[in-house]
């Protein structure tokens, strides 16, 4: 599997266990430390655990174990270390406070929403300002 399949798989995975503002990162033109950031929000330490033990558990199915997590103990931000590929999981506050989109500023972004049809992962044109507010349904 290559690491850009990885990081779409990834994706899906954390949308499938209502993971929100799901992105892709390309940061291969920018570092050569890895190929990818997923960065992925949610809305309580559990759903942040629910997330991370999902992603794990089937990518071990398909012959993928992370490298190294870190974050299972506060559930704040989990980052699942892939080499080619980096899972950050975050709680919505902690996202904000971090920014990383903001970090890596000069990546290729890609933003990966749900659809009824599949999920759609579309390039993003011009980085958004903010994250989006989580409302109750």
């Amino acid at each position: 599997m290559t690491s850009r399949q990885l990081s779409r798989s990834v994706a899906e995975l954390a949308l499938s266990k209502k993971a929100y503002d799901v992105v892709i990162l390309d940061l291969r033109k920018v570092t050569t430390t890895t190929d990818y950031f997923i960065i992925c929000s949610a809305d309580s330490d559990t759903q942040v655990k629910a997330i991370a033990n999902h992603i794990e558990i089937e990518m071990k199915k398909k012959g993928s174990r992370p490298w190294h997590i870190e974050g299972l103990q506060a559930l704040q931000w989990i980052l699942m270390d892939y080499v080619d590929i980096v899972v950050h999981i975050f709680l919505r506050e902690s996202r904000g406070f971090y920014n990383l989109e903001r970090l890596w500023g000069d990546a290729a972004f890609y933003d990966v929403i749900d659809k009824a049809k599949g999920v759609i992962v579309t390039p993003r044109k011009e980085p958004k300002k903010k994250l989006r507010k989580r409302t109750m349904k």
